[in-house]
């Protein structure tokens, strides 16, 4: 696998380390358009379902209202995740 990515690397070297992951990441990923509900999120981040509706109303949430229901693309969430983790671990090397 490695091998593969140093191969891509060459091929897309304007490419950032986090815009490969995210290529390769999709490879893997059956359906990245599949549509995510409120249901689905609070299951994933563990949390309840009246906290992750307020998470859905956030700007920097990249939700869609279908009808009724809320909504988020599997790839737009695994991004949004990807860069919440970064603000966090960047947050975390400035009070060390």
């Amino acid at each position: 696998m490695n091998e593969n990515i140093e191969i891509n690397q060459a091929k897309d070297k304007t490419l950032t380390i986090e815009e490969l992951l995210v290529k390769e990441a999709i490879k893997n990923i059956g359906n990245p358009f599949q549509n995510l509900t409120v249901k689905d999120v609070a299951k994933d981040l563990k949390m309840g379902e009246n906290l992750t509706n307020k998470l859905f109303k956030r700007a920097d949430f990249p939700s869609v209202n279908i009808g009724k229901q809320k909504t988020v693309t599997l790839l737009a969430y695994l991004l949004w995740k990807m860069k919440k983790q970064e603000n966090i671990e960047v947050g975390n090397k400035k009070d060390e």
